[in-house]
């Protein structure tokens, strides 16, 4: 496994430094008869970070999460939740933790409000006289006030996540957990899905999200836990992720042929992307290659540095394989 988090030695060779965690997992395994849906997962997320959970079908996102949340029992294992064993003292956590697991589930025949107000009425730390303006508030708060008083069943997948939501931040939360709470939404309710974990996120939240949509998790998360074939392949802040492919270097030019010829001939590996010229630093540097192509009469307009996608590390990750609207669950 690749980690660059926390278990990640300092260049001296002295322990990190250590890192509040809101949940952890050593050795997490599951198996269902004798299919491994998950096998020795250590996972850890940092308190106030906005984790992406990322992986292809049958990766077992789904499945940690659950065990996260007391929801399955591990086979093997320990689940540390807010500070608590789960899933034996859930009952100390959960009322801190606002949960959305593989959609949402509600009376069909009851409207939105009404479903949140049963919700609400049992949430331990919401009073009778609290309830109203809760519901009203969370209502509010994903935009499904006008819709509000419609029967469940007469809602759209995209309304029915937005309620799922509404439910798990009726009260004020230490932790939330999102799978795939982007789901049928349109790029305006994703928009504001992104604001709702920005602002949780702002004010100290931990927020966990699992996605198949790379460029929502790349826009939204703080830190990354890329999974495959049941185990944690790597995990770690976001930015060190990105930053841990081959360096190499973009170049805007007219003369793209001649680019690439001339850098070849240099022996330094280049591409043409729909961002310029890629060429690879492994064995030079910006300026060896800046001052190769000036010398042969390319025009430069531009250079930078590049950023490897999320897409092109996940793909990596999980030895190259195809990245499509359904990876992740």
């Amino acid at each position: 496994m690749s980690t660059l988090s926390t278990e990640t030695a300092t260049a001296g060779g002295g322990a990190p430094p250590a890192v509040s965690l809101a949940a952890r997992t050593r050795g997490l395994r599951k198996l269902y008869r004798s299919t491994v849906a998950v096998d020795h997962v250590d996972l850890d997320v940092p308190a106030g970070a906005v984790l992406g959970m990322l992986g292809p079908n049958g990766s077992g996102k789904t499945t940690t999460i659950r065990m996260l949340l007391g929801l399955v029992r591990p086979t093997a294992g320990e689940v540390e939740l807010l500070g608590h064993a789960m899933p034996d003292e859930a009952g100390k956590a959960l009322p801190d933790v606002g949960a959305l697991v593989e959609g949402p589930g509600f009376h069909p025949f009851l409207s939105g409000r009404e479903n949140l107000h049963r919700l609400a009425a049992a949430e331990p730390r919401l009073s009778t006289s609290d309830i109203p303006g809760a519901v009203d508030g969370a209502l509010e708060r994903v935009n499904l006030t006008d819709a509000a008083n419609r029967r469940y069943r007469g809602y759209s997948l995209g309304m029915k996540q937005r309620l799922g939501l509404a439910a798990a931040l009726l009260v004020p939360r230490r932790m939330v957990v999102l799978d795939e709470p982007t789901n049928g939404l349109d790029p305006a309710g994703t928009r504001e899905i992104r604001k709702i974990i920005a602002e949780l996120h702002a004010s100290g939240v931990t927020v966990v999200v699992s996605s198949h949509l790379l460029a929502e998790v790349e826009a939204t998360c703080t830190h990354v836990a890329v999974l495959h074939a049941g185990t944690v392949v790597a995990q770690g802040e976001l930015e060190e992720l990105l930053n841990s492919g081959s360096p190499a270097l973009l170049v805007s030019t007219p003369d793209t042929e001649k680019a690439i010829e001339t850098l070849r001939e240099s022996r330094i590996p280049s591409r043409l992307t729909p961002e310029g010229i890629r060429a690879d630093l492994s064995t030079s540097s910006a300026p060896e290659v800046l001052e190769i192509l000036v010398k042969a009469g390319v025009p430069v307009y531009e250079a930078r540095r590049a950023r490897t996608g999320l897409e092109d590390v996940f793909a990596r990750l999980t030895q190259d394989e195809p990245v499509d609207e359904e990876a992740g669950r």
